[in-house]
């Protein structure tokens, strides 16, 4: 099977974390020699790299094409029209994409167009199944469908995109039921959740790793971008209360500034450090070196930090939404917070530290998250909708 995936959600030499979760999916779907894939990961057209543009300047740095774990990819530009442009974001995409496609279709013939993220990707992903005749298939991984269809013109579309699709995914069980009260049929929609690296993310010895960052006590991580939404800020207030806590947070984003002067105000500067972005094979060493990892999100999919954490041997407070309930569903995963505040996180932590799980158990609870289901439920999604037009 030959499978073009088409995601803006997608790493690049410069953004090397960017849609890891996509990469790593289809490096685990291509690696049983089934299906053949190429990438369409296009970037918003931008002048300059230069620093004065700030974070998007960093566009116009992304080659346009590039080869990625021997996965072929192309980074065609599109059209951005920041805060004003959210009806038209599929047609600019759209537009800036199908040469691009049409190019890679007269050289390499693709069977399906594997879409992820609905909105804008998968709309525009549909007007270019429809361009091109292929059938299509869209990923839903979270604000797409948690929050975006909130807003009446992208809900239209979304609704259009995903009744021109052949087959839809979600990362967990309520993104479905989201898709489904928007009106697609419920037996469109197959549930394959993200799996994690196991071979990756293991546990390493605590000792050094503590050693290595400096840290000891009882110590908590947090990961994820520096904005509202990923709740940094709530974890500071929780900590503020409960000595012998120190808090490791990976990540940068526009909030950094301000979560550093929280942490400042609030007398936390000694107990929390900011490591900034990291790679993927530096987060091993913390999750093990850490006690608990903690997200304070307000939305979340399909959280693959919980399953990385996990797989380290790490447990996790992790506010209940969405999907996360899917992941932290036994005692060894963890503790849900029912209310999304800095004293729901601080009796979370209380739960966890009265009995704190042992850590094989943990991992042995993140062991039944393979990539390994996923991937034959993509094959037999795709077989299924390719089967009619094979001889």
């Amino acid at each position: 099977m030959r499978i073009l995936t088409f995601s803006t959600l997608y790493p690049n030499a410069t953004q090397p974390v960017n849609g890891v979760f996509v990469e790593n999916r289809l490096r685990h779907l291509v690696a049983g020699g089934e299906v053949e894939a190429r990438v369409v990961a296009p970037v918003p057209w931008f002048p300059s790299s230069h620093p004065v543009f700030g974070a998007w300047g960093k566009y116009a740095a992304v080659p346009a094409a590039e080869t990625r774990h021997d996965l072929p990819v192309r980074h065609p530009r599109y059209p951005v029209l920041p805060k004003i442009g959210m009806s038209v974001a599929p047609a600019l995409l759209y537009a800036g994409t199908r040469a691009t496609v049409r190019q890679i279709l007269r050289q390499w013939d693709f069977d399906l167009i594997d879409a992820h993220y609905f909105y804008p990707d998968g709309v525009a992903a549909a007007m270019l199944a429809r361009e091109f005749g292929k059938p299509l298939v869209i990923t839903a991984r979270g604000t797409d469908i948690n929050l975006i269809p909130r807003f009446a013109v992208p809900r239209a579309q979304i609704v259009w995109a995903a009744g021109r699709a052949a087959g839809l995914i979600t990362v967990c069980d309520a993104l479905k039921r989201a898709l489904v009260e928007l009106g697609c049929a419920e037996d469109k929609v197959r549930v394959l959740r993200n799996g994690v690296d196991l071979a990756g993310f293991r546990p390493l010895d605590r000792e050094p790793a503590r050693q290595e960052l400096g840290v000891n006590g009882r110590v908590l991580v947090s990961v994820g971008l520096l904005i509202e939404r990923k709740g940094h800020h709530l974890i500071l207030e929780a900590l503020a209360g409960r000595p012998g806590y120190t808090l490791l947070i990976v990540g940068d984003g526009p909030d950094r500034a301000s979560l550093q002067q929280q942490a400042k105000a609030l007398g936390l500067a000694e107990r929390v450090r900011f490591l900034g972005q990291l790679p993927q094979d530096r987060l091993p060493a913390i999750y093990s070196a850490a006690d608990a990892l903690v997200l304070a999100s307000s939305r979340e999919g399909w959280a693959n930090v919980l399953l990385e954490a996990m797989a380290c041997g790490t447990p996790v407070v992790a506010t209940d939404v969405w999907g996360t309930r899917e992941a932290v569903c036994a005692p060894e995963a963890g503790v849900l917070v029912a209310r999304r505040s800095a004293e729901g996180l601080a009796l979370g932590l209380d739960r966890l530290f009265a009995a704190l799980p042992r850590r094989e158990d943990t991992r042995r609870h993140a062991e039944q998250f393979s990539w390994d289901d996923t991937t034959q439920g993509q094959l037999a999604l795709f077989r299924s909708i390719l089967k009619p037009a094979t001889p």
